[in-house]
């Protein structure tokens, strides 16, 4: 199996080439902080190891708008500004059709007519491979795909490590989003305990009901131009509430 990179000569990967390359895959995308590096490390990864592939890119599907939230250069966004113009393309069919779409001429591809021919004159892209990429978020679809200027540059043995690296990537992307969710939600957890403090040493240095106390701190955030929950800390530090 042989995997370009654009400006570097052609590389052939064996089968222990792309076990080694699957493995890096998923460390690397373990150690991804969110699911938006996640995302980035898919893109550059799966450039150079989806044999054909001159670039990559993500489509995600949310609210109803398509989205490009990572490519390995502008070229892919460009493509993709196509297909999201038309409502219609390789990317967008897999994020919709839950399919693997491959074409190797575009220009001649009888799917997609208007796109294949703007693709080709405004892009040079003539080869594309698209797979619908399993999220766990309920409120998007996602979509990984590859990109090339040469025709014919994805056969079937690429369309198999291909899925095989989808894979590998989403159940990472859910690892990658899970633990921003945890983190998002001990942070929230974190800030509510200290509002909680801060409302009771606020009760007892007013003499006021809870209520009047979180309204006090409210004002006190609006008038510093600050957060609540870093209004709150302060007063959990000192004891005070220096406001008005």
């Amino acid at each position: 199996m042989v995997s370009e990179i654009e400006g570097l000569p052609p590389v052939t990967l064996t089968p222990q080439d792309l076990a080694d390359s699957f493995a890096e895959v998923v460390q690397a995308l373990i150690d991804a902080a969110d699911a938006r590096q996640a995302f980035e490390t898919i893109v550059t990864l799966g450039a150079r190891t989806v044999a054909g592939a001159e670039h990559a890119g993500i489509t995600v599907l949310r609210r109803g708008r398509f989205d490009t939230p990572a490519a390995t250069g502008e070229l892919p966004r460009r493509v993709d500004a196509i297909q999201y113009s038309l409502g219609s393309g390789p990317c967008v069919d897999a994020v919709l059709d839950n399919h693997v779409y491959r074409t190797g001429d575009l220009g001649s591809d009888e799917r997609w007519p208007e796109f294949g021919r703007r693709t080709v004159a405004e892009t040079g892209v003539v080869s594309m491979l698209a797979f619908r990429l399993l999220l766990e978020d309920d409120d998007a679809l996602a979509g990984l795909n590859f990109y090339s200027t040469q025709p014919h540059a994805f056969d079937e043995s690429t369309m198999l490590s291909g899925g095989v690296f989808a894979t590998h990537a989403a159940i990472a992307v859910a690892a990658a989003d899970r633990q921003e969710r945890i983190s998002n939600l001990e942070q929230a957890l974190a800030s509510n305990r200290e509002i909680g403090v801060a409302i009771g040493i606020v009760m007892s240095q007013q003499l006021v009901t809870r209520e009047q106390a979180f309204d006090l701190l409210r004002m006190a955030s609006q008038h510093k131009h600050r957060k609540l929950r870093d209004v709150a800390a302060d007063v959990a530090e000192t004891g005070r509430l220096d406001y008005p």
